[in-house]
């Protein structure tokens, strides 16, 4: 199987991007380290975050730790929840995540709910602790994304445009193709090609730009939260127009209804009313 990822417009063609590499023969797949990596430095990061405003870094330390071993439960049950025609008939397969299916947005929900408990019972300011833990969490992001592109998934509909991808069509699962796609095959050296949306590469590079503008800000906030409900619109205006150009959407039940993008547009809302609110309310003391 051919292993190129070729971006014609812009000039650039990657030889053998492979999944994974071996070790004896147990294969590691590129997707885990990269997601691993991303937590590590998001872990360092908020660490360094929390010594600044004042928190016990051993004590947020054990926060993460039990918030991202949630978090990644979170993350599988939403996908499994909302892919359950398929794990109906394949029962066993719900706790082999080695084949993939962990969802940002389950894992998001999950860890929420989690630092919120975990706050309460350790006396820590909820809203203050999760403005240190969120860019962690976006950071993370920015890193995981790309185990997307290792594993030739998470792409978006048709394009020929700059940013264009070519993936070799025997590389995609065929659930991932659509009509338009296999109507515009191109042929590189006698192998066919689909061109895609990378919406890893949309995502990753539009959550750079929020983690940016909420590290600006984080010195001069006017309230606790501030970060938190920045990156409640950010992320959520982001992955709204980013979902909609992906191919393997998970659907809300019975509907054509994009979940992950319904869930978008609910935190865009949540978000600038939490926002608005506090600001005035701050203001006005």
């Amino acid at each position: 199987m051919d292993t190129s990822i070729i971006f014609p417009n812009l000039h650039i063609t990657l030889d053998n991007v492979g999944k994974g590499f071996y070790i004896g023969s147990f294969c590691i797949a590129f997707y885990g380290v990269i997601i691993a990596i991303g937590m590590l430095i998001g872990v360092s990061f908020i660490l360094k975050e929390a010594k600044r405003v004042g928190f016990n870094e051993d004590q947020f330390l054990d926060v993460c730790i039990i918030t991202i071993i949630v978090g990644v439960i979170g993350a599988r049950v939403y996908y499994v929840i909302f892919a359950w025609d398929y794990y109906k008939d394949n029962p066993i397969s719900v706790f082999n995540i080695r084949q993939g299916g962990l969802a940002i947005y389950g894992g998001v929900l999950a860890g929420i709910a989690c630092l919120y408990i975990l706050s309460r019972y350790k006396k820590m300011p909820f809203l203050k602790t999760i403005d240190v833990a969120i860019l962690g969490v976006v950071i993370g992001q920015i890193f995981g994304r790309w185990g997307n592109f290792f594993n030739r998934e998470a792409f978006g509909q048709y394009t020929d445009g700059l940013f264009a991808m070519l993936l070799p069509k025997a590389a995609v699962r065929p659930s991932d193709l659509t009509g338009e796609m296999r109507a515009n095959i191109v042929q590189v050296n006698g192998i066919d090609y689909v061109s895609v949306h990378p919406t890893f590469l949309y995502e990753s590079i539009w959550n750079l730009g929020l983690l940016v503008i909420m590290l600006l800000t984080r010195k001069k906030k006017k309230f606790d939260g501030q970060t938190f409900f920045t990156y409640l619109i950010g992320y959520g205006a982001g992955r709204f127009w980013i979902e909609g150009l992906r191919t393997d959407q998970l659907k809300l039940w019975g509907t054509n209804l994009a979940v992950s993008q319904l869930l978008a547009a609910v935190f865009v809302v949540i978000g600038v009313g939490l926002f608005t609110y506090n600001y005035k309310n701050n203001r006005n003391n």
